[in-house]
């Protein structure tokens, strides 16, 4: 690819995201990381795009009319983790912050409630937040305290990556913007069915917030395509095609296979679920790919818009869906190059 035709695609993924890595064009344009540096520096030098750490965003644009058009919230976020799933959506919320003259406090709890309070209970005490980007657990014991204790924050709160399964009651409702994790698994398993698959499982992890939505999409799929619903976290023997969320445990899977004499995709078709690093197994992983960074921007700007209207506005829950990226390790004989 020619140096033109890769910076055309380093914008076209920007004016799409927002933000792109430089790890993720590297592998997906097929050159180094080296390359990809030297690509964001030209542009850069261009007013082009802005140099991040990793990567770059677009470029902050000058105002069109002098500070009316700025604003001087500060958004606290509260993620369970600092790497792995969430650094893109970190990344996108940060983006569209710095387009819409909005400071994001961040903070890194984990998958504890009683820490998630901690960290929020200190961005409120600390008085500098008008408002709450959060993702806290809402399974378990607290499934339903910590929705109706959210909601009665003395600020906006929109949830990210998570959603009140009913009703929380408090002086406004919960807002929340998350992947449509349902829709990400109904499009893995047609598209094994396309490729002649009948005998489908879903590996899923009993552990994560995603599982409930993942197991919701598997049923429907299932329902639409009249296959077995029962497949899930069964062993791979006896079927052909199988769904793992999430990268990490698709990974060990296709290393099972190689040791077993099992052939990928031959044998079994693999469809893994996040596209981290789904590119790295032997064969490369197809993968179902969560809009991470796209829930990130649409936080900030749900937020913003929030903060500026009042309860004009009405309450939103926003799905985004995922893409399916497919690789070697989900087609057929048929139709394999």
């Amino acid at each position: 690819m020619f140096q033109v035709q890769r910076h055309e695609r380093l914008l076209t993924e920007l004016r799409r995201n927002g933000a792109v890595r430089v790890s993720d064009l590297a592998r997906d344009l097929g050159v180094s990381e080296l390359t990809i540096r030297r690509d964001i520096t030209a542009l850069a030098a261009r007013n082009l795009v802005q140099r991040v750490h990793g990567g770059a965003t677009l470029p902050i644009p000058l105002p069109a009319r002098p500070a009316a058009r700025r604003t001087a919230f500060t958004i606290g976020m509260v993620v369970p983790s600092l790497d792995f799933y969430w650094p893109p959506i970190v990344a996108g919320a940060r983006a569209a912050g710095a387009a819409l003259g909005v400071n994001v406090q961040l903070r890194g709890s984990s998958y504890d409630p009683a820490e998630d309070r901690r960290q929020i209970g200190r961005l409120i005490d600390a008085g500098q937040v008008q408002g709450l980007l959060l993702a806290p657990r809402l399974d378990g014991d607290d499934a339903d305290r910590m929705p109706g204790w959210i909601a009665r924050l003395p600020v906006p709160v929109i949830l990210v990556e998570r959603q009140p399964r009913r009703w929380t009651g408090g002086p406004r409702p919960v807002e929340w913007v998350r992947s449509d994790h349902e829709l990400g698994l109904e499009i893995a398993v047609h598209h094994l069915y396309e490729q002649g698959h009948r005998r489908i499982g879903l590996l899923v992890s009993e552990g994560s917030p995603t599982s409930a939505y993942l197991r919701t999409g598997w049923r429907r799929a299932c329902a639409d395509l009249d296959l077995p619903a029962d497949l899930v976290n069964v062993p791979v023997k006896g079927l052909t095609a199988v769904v793992v969320h999430s990268d990490p445990e698709a990974i060990a899977v296709a290393r099972d296979c190689a040791d077993r004499g099992i052939r990928v995709p031959d044998d079994l078709a693999i469809v893994s679920y996040d596209d981290e690093v789904a590119h790295l197994a032997e064969p490369a992983l197809t993968a179902i790919r969560p809009p991470k960074n796209h829930v990130g921007r649409l936080a900030v700007e749900l937020m913003v818009s929030r903060l500026l209207d009042g309860d004009r506005r009405p309450a939103q829950g926003v799905l985004v869906a995922p893409e399916l990226v497919v690789r070697q390790s989900s087609l057929s004989r048929r139709v394999r190059v």
